[in-house]
């Protein structure tokens, strides 16, 4: 996968974009949080999915 040069990577993901980004439903993504496999921050009002953490479900390294 090319990146623009100027766009930096993300750090987190919101619970929409993790969703998006991994192809999981929203279910699936609460799920594995309540089961300690994915990692959510909650920043303010917001919840958030670091980076780290969905490659690590995705690539089965949970």
């Amino acid at each position: 996968m090319q990146t623009d040069q100027l766009t930096p990577l993300k750090l987190a993901y919101s619970i929409k974009e993790a969703c998006k980004a991994s192809s999981l439903g929203r279910t699936t993504i609460y799920s594995h949080i309540a089961a300690g496999r994915l990692i959510a921050r909650r920043i303010g009002g917001r919840t958030v999915i670091p980076a780290e953490s969905l490659h690590a479900l995705i690539s089965g390294e949970e």
